[in-house]
């Protein structure tokens, strides 16, 4: 593993890395694939995950079944919301609604996410994914 040509025992968030890896030519290596530990803990397809969102800037409502793009690292992901389990007060956490119809600009809540299209999530960001969607009139 390496930075700017340089050797790296031991990579940070945010670090941008290059990685060689034995018997791997570049050419095997294509864009989106994910490397892993596959005896103790291997990457797996998440179905669907769960995050709290905040609605920056939207015009009218969103309901379930809005099918924002989620950027999460690199990758551009389809999503939909499947569910949303309840609205929250962004400076207090506490919950003022359970199981809401829509949510509008400036609203916060727990929302349960599908993906259209294949994507692999750490497991800490599987269970509480913190998500902020900009919606442009």
């Amino acid at each position: 593993m390496e930075m700017h040509h340089e050797a790296l025992s031991e990579a940070l968030h945010g670090d941008n890395v290059g990685l060689n890896v034995k018997n791997v030519s570049v050419q095997d290596v294509c864009r989106g694939y994910v490397a892993g530990d596959n005896k103790n803990d291997p990457p797996m397809e998440a179905t669907g995950f769960t995050a709290q969102v905040i609605i920056l800037n939207h015009a009218g409502q969103i309901s379930a079944r809005c099918a924002p793009v989620l950027d999460c690292h690199t990758a551009h992901i389809a999503c939909k919301f499947a569910e949303l389990k309840e609205k929250i007060d962004r400076c207090s956490c506490k919950k003022p609604e359970d199981g809401p119809k829509f949510l509008k600009s400036g609203d916060a809540a727990i929302v349960v996410w599908f993906q259209e299209s294949p994507c692999v999530l750490r497991t800490s960001l599987i269970i509480l994914l913190w998500v902020v969607l900009l919606f442009v009139k």
